[in-house]
């Protein structure tokens, strides 16, 4: 009887504990539950969330000596203090006063409330500088996005000059097109006009309309450039979109009268397609690769952009070495290249301007590519200059008249007793008896 009750009593006792066992198991589990609660909502009812802190500007223009004034924004309210300091790329360049900014808790926090700090920005020397901001203690508001970009120049009349120069070489380079596209009209003849140029023109520029259409209308490739510099503008202007596809329209045209008028037996060379076969061969399999995932479409663009300025460095060759061969520039228009002198003199200049107002001479030289095919781009203006005026200057006149009309008239050139048969039709490349004389 003893060990069955013993066996009852042990039985009773693991039935007693068993559910004492879950139950602590159970309050166990809740006392977890409510301590992970806690701090979740703990944590923002004892710093009463700082929903946001802002500069209400991005960019700054200073002059050297100049002061502006700008605010730091706070929406909500922590009751704890914080420091805001600020940290200056360029300490030479400007100076914020107060460098640091105490922002007091509330016992109260609001988290609607609305309230600016000024802060001084004075320019000490020209260039540029970045500012961000961090604040102590950490953890408390995440200021990457709060930053400033501040440039201090020597004269705002250099910025408007400079300004003024960017949109005076935009129209020349954009109306550079149409001397070429009247003369073709005028004379109802291309024959002059080298086809290897238009065909490395026309890709140039539809590389170029993709790079900056890509940059500047898809948000996943801003976003991709975004990543890559957090603190950058966008490099691709609504000017630069409308230039490089107005750019490729009329290129275009010029092509176009290339099939309507007199071409005689131009076509492009073999040279010429198997540079441009090299070339989309490289935008195609770089093209495949950004499809299946490997690179970015950012850097596809990359590569088109590299398409492009190699062209901009060859482009001009086949036509001057046309021009040498037919030891003529006739049907090829001198008012092109007087536009696209006057666009490339204007926009080296406008590097020089702001070289020296932004003291940013490191820019000026350190972007050789730029600077580099812009001087490239003057010397063959130049060279073609040379070969229209000076090597193969056209300088006799011809009066149209009927070469087969017995009273046609034999004249004189302008410069000299030199005699020619007139005729009620010239081509270029086609050859004259002339030595027929009175």
């Amino acid at each position: 009887m003893n060990t069955s009750r013993k066996q009852i009593t042990m039985a009773e006792c693991s039935a007693v504990l068993r559910p004492r066992a879950a139950a602590c198991s159970i309050s166990s589990h809740r006392i977890r539950f409510c301590l992970v609660v806690m701090l979740i909502l703990g944590i923002p009812s004892a710093h009463s969330q700082l929903d946001k802190m802002y500069v209400e500007v991005t960019d700054l223009n200073l002059l050297v000596e100049e002061t502006r004034l700008l605010k730091l924004v706070q929406i909500g309210q922590y009751n704890t203090s914080l420091e805001v300091i600020s940290n200056i790329q360029h300490p030479d360049i400007v100076q914020l006063v107060p460098p640091s900014i105490e922002i007091p808790g509330s016992n109260e926090p609001n988290k609607t409330v609305v309230i600016s700090y000024d802060i001084c920005a004075y320019g000490k020397s020209p260039g540029h500088s970045e500012v961000t901001f961090n604040v102590t203690p950490p953890g408390f508001v995440n200021l990457d996005t709060v930053y400033l970009r501040i440039t201090v120049m020597h004269s705002n009349e250099i910025n408007i000059i400079s300004y003024i120069m960017g949109w005076i070489y935009f129209a020349a380079w954009s109306v550079s097109f149409y001397p070429q596209i009247y003369i073709n009209f005028k004379r109802k003849s291309v024959v002059g006009l080298n086809f290897d140029f238009l065909a490395l023109n026309i890709m140039g520029f539809t590389m170029y309309s993709l790079f900056n259409c890509g940059l500047y209308f898809s948000k996943e490739i801003q976003n991709e450039y975004f990543s890559r510099h957090p603190r950058g503008l966008n490099p691709v202007q609504l000017n630069d979109v409308f230039f490089s596809l107005h750019a490729a329209f009329a290129t275009l045209i010029t092509i176009t009268q290339c099939f309507l008028y007199e071409r005689e037996e131009q076509r492009v060379s073999t040279v010429g397609r198997g540079i441009l076969g090299a070339f989309s061969a490289v935008v195609i399999v770089t093209g495949s690769i950004a499809v299946v995932g490997k690179i970015e479409w950012l850097d596809w663009l990359y590569y088109c952009s590299y398409v492009k300025l190699a062209i901009t460095l060859i482009k001009y060759v086949p036509q001057a070495y046309m021009n040498y061969k037919r030891k003529s520039t006739v049907g090829w228009s001198i008012g092109n290249i007087f536009l696209d002198f006057v666009g490339g003199f204007l926009s080296i200049l406008q590097m020089v301007l702001n070289a020296y107002n932004y003291n940013d001479w490191v820019s000026f030289f350190g972007d050789a590519t730029k600077f580099g095919l812009g001087l490239f781009s003057l010397v063959f203006d130049i060279f073609f200059i040379l070969q229209h005026y000076v090597f193969y200057r056209e300088g006799k006149e011809f009066v149209m008249v009927n070469s087969s009309d017995e009273s046609s008239e034999m004249t004189s050139s302008a410069e000299g007793r030199e005699y020619f048969l007139l005729v009620d039709s010239w081509n270029a490349d086609k050859k004259y008896n002339l030595d027929v004389k009175v």
